[in-house]
């Protein structure tokens, strides 16, 4: 029987969990407010203030450390990588700590528990397909520009949580299987999922595809050229304008979708119709990636916590289930996926290199 702690840091709380093998024993989420990060120039600088309270929260639990034998730390922006678990080695942690590739919340899930894990004997620190998992076919590399070829960062984690999780109710291996898999949250992210490797898939982080709550999505190039150089905005304020204020939050000011759906409610046409098009983009998406299939798809999984909305769901289905077989797995269980990570290797599994 082994012991995980699973630690998914994100911009503004930390989650983390801990499972005894497949059973969840202890699962929390610390909130910290803009006034608790402000002496943190970086995210990295907030390792040390994270990490205390991770330690303290399970001593208040009365969680023995030694009885931890894994350590499954949210993968950050990386290298391009396949997916899979890695050891958290030196030069991980190197990118990691650096930010070489970005920055983002989730770097420091792959520090914590490399340094939780050394304060434990015989304990081990991994991290679990990140946003950088890139198994795109060669073909779907090649954009219009050779200067700007197609990326593939998205939602990995959960996506191929899910993927096993249908394999597994159906009695089969997820590498048997061809899925296109939606997650729908704050970020939207569609992929073509071939026989256990995502061939292609929307650049969901600050690139293309359908537009989200806060993100836009692809936008005429044109005219997002003169926005760019219309004098009006700095680069970081076009930056936020495409992630974190685009998408709902640009239309309607909320990047909520239970209060867009209130607004509907109440007869608002305008919220409706900005909530039906986003559901018609991740249609189109999924029609995409069902051609980069050839049609030959086992299913279409519906995820994240978007998915928790009937209206949105409805959309998608009438749109596809004439030609698809529609399942829906709503919300996203990151703490979970990243246990059962660090499981498959406790369990004798290969563990990859970075």
């Amino acid at each position: 029987m082994f012991k995980i702690l699973s630690i998914n840091p994100g911009s503004t709380s930390t989650k983390f969990a801990v499972y005894e093998d497949e059973k969840l024993i202890s699962l929390h989420t610390i909130r910290h407010s803009a006034k608790e990060l402000e002496p943190y120039d970086t995210i990295f600088e907030q390792c040390g203030f994270r990490k205390n309270i991770i330690l303290n929260q399970l001593k208040a639990d009365h969680i023995n450390l030694i009885e931890i034998s894994a350590v499954v730390g949210r993968g950050g922006i990386i290298r391009p990588i396949e997916s899979g678990v890695y050891s958290v080695n030196d030069k991980l942690i190197y990118d990691l700590k650096y930010a070489t590739q970005g920055e983002h919340a989730s770097n420091i899930g792959g520090i914590m528990a490399r340094e939780i894990a050394d304060e434990i004997p015989n304990c081990r620190a991994f991290i679990a397909d990140p946003v950088a998992v890139d198994e795109l076919q060669d073909i779907a590399r090649i954009s219009g520009l050779p200067d700007i070829p197609r990326r593939s960062q998205f939602h990995a984690l959960n996506h191929k949580a899910v993927g096993r999780k249908y394999a597994k109710l159906n009695d089969t291996e997820y590498e048997r299987l061809n899925l296109v898999i939606a997650h729908l949250g704050g970020g939207i992210s569609v992929a073509a999922h071939q026989q256990g490797r995502v061939i292609d898939v929307n650049q969901g982080l600050d690139g293309y595809g359908p537009f989200s709550p806060e993100r836009t999505g692809t936008l005429d190039a044109g005219l997002l050229v003169k926005l760019c150089f219309s004098g009006k905005y700095t680069e970081n304020e076009i930056k936020k304008r495409l992630v974190g204020n685009g998408g709902l939050m640009a239309h309607l000011g909320t990047n909520e979708v239970q209060l867009v759906l209130q607004k509907i409610d109440e007869g608002d046409a305008y919220a409706r119709l900005v909530l039906e098009a986003m559901a018609y983009s991740v249609s189109k998406e999924i029609g995409s990636m069902y051609a980069v299939l050839h049609g030959d798809v086992d299913a279409v999984i519906l995820t994240g916590g978007i998915a928790y909305s009937q209206f949105v769901v409805n959309y998608i289905q009438k749109m596809i289930s004439s030609f698809a077989k529609v399942v829906v797995f709503p919300g996203e269980d990151e703490m979970e996926a990243l246990a059962s990570s660090g499981l498959r290797i406790l369990r004798g599994e290969p563990c990859k290199e970075y």
